[in-house]
Order: C-alpha cells, then sequence, then structure tokens
C-alpha cells in the first residue's frame, strides 16, 4: 500500500480505491473489524513423599491445568460490503496466498469458547543403597496423564446495527440471504498417555557409571492394536579423573568420558483421532425440493498406525583445567527417526479417501557440539567469565516408501505471488535434507533487459512458455544452517557488572518470497517499487518469477543482550541489597540479507521461506531495580 495515499478522505470518509484487486486501505480494515480474546488459565500442583523401611523413598505429584478461551469477532457492514478476501499470514509450509473470504452481509459475527483440561498423576517408588565402594539408585514408577479439548463456535449474519457487534447472535436474520449458511462448529478430542518406567544408577568408586532406563509407554491415538511401546535406554561414563594414573597430574580438576544410547517414542502433534474412521459433510443434494447436506467418510482408517520412534547414539567428552578455571565439553550424536508419520495416497478404488495417515518416513540428524566456559581474568576487583557454544548438524530425509506406501518426493511450500499459483518452491526427497529448494534457476537478463533461465538441457530462454514447472526445476541449495553459535561474557567491576550475549548463524539461506513479488518494475505505474528497480526495464514480465535468484544467504551476527548493573553498598538495616540495571535485547544485527530479518522459521518441514509472513524482532530497553529486604 502506498505510504504517500491519505488514510481519510477531505468528508472524513476511508480513501479507498477499490479499482485495484487487493489494494485495501490498512486503516481502515482495523477500524471496520473488532477481534477480541480473554482467557484464564487455573493451574494446581500436589506432591508427597514419605520415608519408607530399607532406604526405600515413596513419591507422589498429581497437577492440573484447566484453560478456558473465549473469543469474538465482528467485522461491520462497510468491512462485508467491500473487504472479502483479506490475505491471511499462513504458517510456513501451508500455501502462502490463503485468504479470508466473508460471505454474509451487514455484518458478520463469530464467537467462540473452548476448554482444555490436563491432568498428570505421577508416582514412583525409589530406591538408594550404597556396598562399600558401590552406589546404586532403582526408580520403579508409574504415570497417568489425561487431556480433553472441546470447543463450540459459531458464525452468522445479517445485523440491525453495527453497534451489536458479536454479543447478541440471536439479533442476526441469516436467512434473509440465500445463499448464507449460518456457521456452527464444535469438537471434543480426549487423549490419553499411560507409563510404567523403571531406571537404574550405578557407580563404582566415582570411576564407572551406569544408567539404565526403561519405559513401556501407551497413547490413545495410535491404532488399537498399536498404542504400546517399549523404550529402552543406556548410558556409560567413565570418571578418568578419579583413576589413581591421575592423581599426580595438575593439569585436569575433572576428566570423563560418556557413551549413550536409547530410542524415544513421539505421539506429539498427531490428532487424538488419527487412526480412526471419520465421516463428516461430503456434499449437498436436493430431495423433495430441498438442500440437504451429505455425508459420509472423510479420514481413511488405520489400526496399524503406531509410535514414530528416534534412535539416538552419542558420545562426549568432559573437562576441566587448572582447577576449575577453564572447562568445556565435546560431543557427537546420531539420530535415526523412524516410522514418521505422514498423510499418503492410496487408491481410491480400494479406500473411502484418498489418502491415508501412516507410519512410513525415515529421517537421519547427526552433528558435533562443543561448549568451551571458563574465567580468564580473576582479580581483586575484576573478574572476567566467558562461555562459548558451537553445533553443526546435518539433516537428511532418508526414505519416504515402504512395501505399501510409495512415495518419491513431496513438493511444499506454494508460495503464490505475480501469477504463480500453484508453483512450489521447496521439495521433499529422499537422501535431500528437509528446507531443500527446489525451483528455476535464473541466467541473467538479455540485451533487452528481460530476465532468463535455463531449461533442463541447461538452455538459456526468456520465454517462459518455453519453461515447465518441476521438469526444469534445479536443485539450488537448502535452508539448513552450518553452524549455530553464542557467546556470552560476564565483566564484573567492584559494584559494577556488565553481562553480553551474542548469536550467530553461518550457512543458512532463505528464499526471499517477499522480495521476488515486489520485483515487479512493469507495475510501476500502478504501485509503488522498491529503489532498486528505477532502471529495471518495464518490460521485464518475468522479474518475478521464483527462482535461485531469490535465495539469500541468511547467515547472521545478532547482539542478542546486554546488561550492565550497578549495587549500591549498605543502605540501612531494612534494605539489604539494592541493585539499579538497564538491559537491551535485540540491540543489532549483522547480515548480508536483504529481507526484513534473517531469523525466520528453521523448523518444520518447510523452513527458511520468507514470504512477508514473520514480524521482525524488535528491539526492547528495560530499567529495572533488584531489592532485598
Amino acid at each position: 500500500y502506498l505510504p504517500t495515499v491519505p488514510v481519510r478522505n477531505a468528508d472524513g470518509s476511508y480513501y479507498e480505491n477499490f479499482s485495484r484487486g487487493g489494494y485495501f486501505n490498512p486503516v481502515s480494515i482495523i477500524d471496520n473489524a473488532t477481534e477480541e480474546a480473554k482467557s484464564s488459565v487455573f493451574l494446581g500442583v500436589f506432591t508427597a513423599k514419605a520415608k519408607l523401611p530399607f532406604g526405600f523413598t515413596y513419591h507422589l505429584s498429581y497437577s492440573y491445568q484447566g484453560s478456558n478461551y473465549m473469543s469474538g469477532s465482528y467485522y461491520n457492514e462497510y468491512y462485508t460490503e467491500h473487504y472479502r478476501d483479506i490475505r491471511i499470514v499462513p504458517e510456513p509450509g501451508n500455501n502462502t496466498g490463503n485468504y479470508h473470504f466473508l460471505s454474509g452481509e451487514n455484518g458478520v459475527a463469530s464467537r467462540s469458547t473452548s476448554k482444555n483440561n490436563d491432568q498428570l498423576l505421577e508416582t514412583y517408588l525409589d530406591w538408594d543403597k550404597r556396598f562399600n565402594a558401590h552406589e546404586i539408585n532403582v526408580v520403579l514408577g508409574y504415570s497417568y496423564q489425561k487431556s480433553i479439548r472441546e470447543s463450540l463456535s459459531g458464525t452468522t449474519t445479517n445485523f440491525p446495527s453495527d453497534e451489536v457487534s458479536y454479543y447478541n447472535l440471536g439479533m442476526s436474520d441469516p436467512y434473509a440471504i440465500p445463499t448464507y449458511r449460518a456457521g456452527i462448529g464444535s469438537y471434543y478430542t480426549p487423549a490419553l498417555l499411560i507409563s510404567d518406567f523403571a531406571r537404574l544408577n550405578y557407580n563404582y568408586k566415582g570411576r564407572y557409571l551406569l544408567q539404565a532406563s526403561i519405559r513401556h509407554d501407551g497413547s490413545s491415538v495410535f491404532g488399537r492394536d498399536h498404542q504400546w511401546g517399549w523404550f529402552p535406554a543406556a548410558g556409560v561414563a567413565w570418571r578418568v579423573i578419579n583413576e589413581p594414573f591421575m592423581e599426580n597430574q595438575s593439569l585436569f580438576s575433572d576428566l570423563k568420558l560418556r557413551l549413550g544410547y536409547g530410542v524415544t517414542g513421539n505421539s506429539l502433534g498427531i490428532g487424538p483421532y488419527s487412526s480412526k474412521m471419520l465421516f463428516g459433510p461430503v456434499g449437498s443434494f436436493y430431495y423433495n425440493g430441498r438442500l440437504e447436506k451429505a455425508y459420509g467418510a472423510i479420514q481413511n482408517p488405520n489400526p496399524d498406525l503406531h509410535w514414530e520412534r528416534t534412535f539416538t547414539s552419542n558420545i562426549g567428552l568432559d573437562f576441566s583445567l587448572w582447577n576449575g578455571r577453564f572447562e568445556g565439553s565435546l560431543d557427537y550424536y546420531r539420530k535415526i527417526t523412524k516410522d514418521i508419520i505422514y498423510s499418503y495416497a492410496v487408491d481410491p478404488s480400494l479406500y473411502p479417501v484418498s489418502s491415508m495417515t501412516a507410519n512410513v518416513g525415515e529421517m537421519s540428524n547427526k552433528g558435533v557440539e562443543l561448549i568451551l566456559s571458563g574465567t580468564p581474568v580473576q582479580k581483586a576487583n575484576f573478574k572476567w567469565q566467558t562461555s562459548f557454544n558451537i553445533s553443526h548438524n546435518r539433516n537428511e530425509v532418508v526414505s519416504l516408501s515402504n512395501d505399501l506406501f510409495q512415495k518419491d518426493n513431496v513438493l511444499m511450500t506454494e508460495a503464490v505471488g505475480n501469477g504463480q499459483s500453484g508453483v512450489t518452491i521447496q521439495i521433499l526427497k529422499a537422501g535431500m535434507p528437509i528446507g531443500q529448494f527446489y525451483t528455476f534457476k535464473y541466467a541473467g537478463k538479455n540485451a533487452d533487459g528481460v530476465s532468463q533461465y535455463y531449461d533442463h538441457k541447461g538452455d538459456i530462454t526468456a520465454d517462459m512458455s518455453d519453461l515447465k514447472a518441476i521438469e526444469d526445476y534445479y536443485y539450488c541449495g537448502d535452508a539448513q544452517l552450518k553452524a549455530l553459535l553464542g557467546w556470552s561474557n560476564t565483566f564484573k567491576y567492584k559494584n559494577f557488572d556488565l553481562n553480553i550475549f551474542l548469536r550467530s548463524v553461518l550457512g543458512a539461506k532463505v528464499f526471499n518470497v517477499t522480495w521476488a513479488n515486489l520485483n515487479a518494475p512493469n507495475s510501476a505505474r500502478l504501485q509503488n517499487i522498491p529503489v532498486q528497480l528505477a532502471s529495471a526495464s518495464t518490460g521485464d514480465y518475468n522479474s518475478s518469477r521464483y527462482s535461485d535468484r531469490w535465495i539469500e544467504d541468511a547467515s547472521y551476527l545478532r547482539f542478542d543482550n546486554a546488561t550492565l548493573g550497578y549495587t549500591l553498598p549498605y543502605i540501612s538495616n531494612s534494605i539489604k541489597r539494592l541493585r539499579i540495571y538497564i538491559t537491551g535485547n535485540n540491540l543489532f544485527v549483522i547480515t548480508p540479507y536483504k529481507g526484513i530479518d534473517p531469523e525466520i522459521n528453521q523448523g518444520g518441514l518447510a523452513p527458511g521461506v520468507d514470504a512477508n509472513n514473520f514480524y521482525p524482532k524488535t528491539r526492547v530497553v528495560m530499567f529495572g531495580i533488584n531489592a532485598s529486604f
């Protein structure tokens, strides 16, 4: 929206230009809509512990959290007349061209309420025993976790006055509009997770350490015969520093080698009814002169749906030098996640619905982590403590298929812009990492200033009709960062203290869809364009075509936090301590990235896409006082 355009006309009405599609006055959108929400949360925790004979201790804990949410929205008569297709800001990986379509007239109101209840009961028995140089701790336990999500909502239209807002839906008259259907929705989703667990810790002379555990977890979200799973884990450590041959050395104050292996199960993010056959509306039909709603299967059952499993192995080294003046740890890990749950296409002639949720995929993550910390300077009035960490992870999609379900690849992220509906820019494929960019390859501009691209044969063309989506795509790097770094420093001088923290990401790439959509020099007569396009050819209709041209280096160095404080000396007997401080968050960022913020989503199945759907981090400065009485 042009910033030089006035918000209102001279008569006080909103300035609008409805001759341009999707060009709406943002102030008017805000003023003519009401969206409000309120919530309340109750949290209670009960714990008990009892000492029993023979070294046993019994533990019991129960927690309850109840949350209630209520929201209401009202889009007034002006809004429903003029703003029917407002773009929704999507989550990464979804179709970034989602729109909010309003039907109805004379105002549309919605009201919803939801309630979440979470209960967790944990009870376990532990036993500690020491036999000369042997120390043993055994834990046996049981946990019960129940979650219930329920909601009720309604939407209606045609109000006698905008003053009614969403407070009285009964004053609407939706039936006066033949094409409108009032919306009513509700859901009830219970989920249950039960676990039996056991753990053994063994310590011999502080040199040889063993921890072994096993869990038997059951979740109601899986198929009836596959709700339970066994998940073992074990770890051993050698405390080298406690060996006799280390007694006469002065370099190390601690030295330990670690080795671990374990299996964990995942049921998070999986709907309580994912394994069930679901029925719902599938259309409508006329019967005896009336339009009736048709019902049918909308989800296939999968009684074999079971736990996702992650197999993790790691080896590590912990060390401390010069009486703890310098410390560090080094870890190498490898994680293999199997039976990943995903939606797969099935033959509609064999199943009621053309897709099924199933355990198929496999993914690998492996990497290294290094943490170093120390006290380089320690004087009577001055002390400097520092900590540095760096990590690297390599991600790979190992497989998307098995004997029953076959999938070579999954095209991800429909960015949608400038006539590119349905165009994808990422791909999930075996042998590639998550966030693999898959798009056209840019070949610069020709003599007429028109953007050109390579086809799959390596030939260059400026005629987009010669290029075909997918067939002429190239693998163009991925969004996986190569290294993550953090550096923390604390300085103390007499009564002053200063803490600073810097964070950096190296090697990350971001597909700048926002910049691509703005790169349309031929639209200069209609809308504001970036200053970088001032000399671009207005005949370059290919300029905003999604390609590797818009994949940018999103490495950055961010000054995350700095805190300067001063502790006042003795004030009075009633005030034991008084500290005044100032804190700044997100002070600056150094990056080659041209977008608003390089730190966009790096998780999920579609990381590294900036499609005008991320709000930049804010800079915050705070003043405060800490007092002890």
